[in-house]
This record gives C-alpha cells, structure tokens and sequence, in this order.
C-alpha cells in the first residue's frame, strides 16, 4: 500500500475526483436552497446563546492538517465543565440547541466546508486535537481522506448523546469504547469505499434512521 506523509493511501485519484464533483455539485445546491435557512437559525442562536450564532472550532483534516469548521452553536459555556464529550441533556446545550441538535439543523453551515474542499458530505467525522493524535498504523487511514458531515460511524452511533448519558463516566466510555469502534468503522469505510454506498449514507442522514457497521 503506498503513503504519502506516512498515512495510508485507499481511495484512487478518479474516486478523489468523482467526490468532489459531486460534493461541489450539491454543496453549491444546499447553500443555494438553505441559505435563508441558516441566516434564521444564526439570529436565533445568537439570542440564545447571547453570542455569535456561529461556532468556529479547529478540527482535524485530512493528512492532519486543521481547518475551521462552521456550525450553529447549541451550548453556552459553563465554568468547569470544559470536555469535548457531550452527553444528553448536557447543561451547556440551550434551549434551542436542544432542537437544532436533534433536527441537525446545526450543521447546515458545514456545506461551506463542503464547498471549499475542507470537508466531504460523506466521510469521517473530523476530530479535534487529542483524539486524532492516537491514530497509530492502519488506523491513519483515516486521515487519508476529507472528514464528511455524515457517514457510517455517525449513522451507528446517531444516539451517541444518549449512550453516553445513561454512563457512570461519559468520558472513559467514549474513549474506550465508543471512538476506538468509530475508528474500525471509518477505517472499513474507506478500504471498502464505494460512491453508491455515500448516496445510501446520504440518505439514511436525511431519512434519520440509524445504520449497524
């Protein structure tokens, strides 16, 4: 298998070129139909959260490179309570976080990623700092591709705030069970990558049913 900057390499350069035009295509499309959309939910974060409406936050690309990725903030900060993990009924989420949360309405701004290549509709979810850096082997496949906004692992774990919620320590079973299995999946997902199967995620995403990898 070859590598470039030491991550695995799955995916062949016509199946590179084929997800971008596609992601390129319907991101363009999205934003088009969905503009006024986000604009509404951007002034109604921005009440309630009494902030910007937007939530800008380093994530990690592909071939560990950051990038900003765009969301419409669901939560307040809370002092001493500063995890990346969060769990149902998670006292930073607001009001009408709660709702844009469960509809995915919030990520309706990631299409702009989508557009200038940060991101895929399909892929892994991208991971902030701390968690990509424990990718060792075959698992920095991961890496080799865009992270998405939807994909199998998301579909999986599509309850993952409620799993995490009925947890003694949320925490240590997100580190020790739930990631290190989003991490096989994502992992078969690109070595056994297909363009029909990304239209099958895309639409389990749209139709809100969960998906077993």
């Amino acid at each position: 298998m070859t590598t470039f900057n030491s991550y695995p390499i799955s995916l062949t350069p016509f199946q590179v070129f084929q997800k971008r035009i596609f992601d390129l295509i319907f991101s363009s499309l999205g934003l088009f139909l969905t503009w006024w959309l986000i604009l509404l939910v951007w002034v109604a974060a921005c009440f309630d959260t009494r902030s910007n409406g937007f939530f800008v936050q380093k994530r990690v690309g592909r071939y560990g490179k950051l990038f900003r990725v765009v969301k419409i903030k669901t939560m307040r900060p809370i002092d001493d309570l500063n995890t990346s993990v969060t769990c149902h009924a998670d006292p930073r989420i607001t009001f009408l976080g709660v709702f844009f949360r469960r509809t995915k309405i919030d990520e309706l701004p990631q299409l702009l990623n989508v557009l200038i290549g940060q991101m895929r509709f399909v892929g892994p979810r991208p991971d902030v700092r701390g968690y990509a850096d424990r990718l060792q082997g075959e698992d920095r496949i991961i890496l080799s591709i865009r992270p998405g906004i939807t994909g199998p692992a998301q579909l999986t774990y599509k309850n993952e705030e409620e799993i995490l919620a009925n947890q003694d320590d949320a925490v240590k079973y997100n580190d020790e069970m739930i990631w290190p299995d989003k991490v096989r999946i994502n992992r078969e997902y690109i070595k056994d990558y297909s363009f029909f199967k990304d239209f099958y995620y895309i639409w389990k995403t749209i139709a809100g049913v969960n998906v077993k990898y």
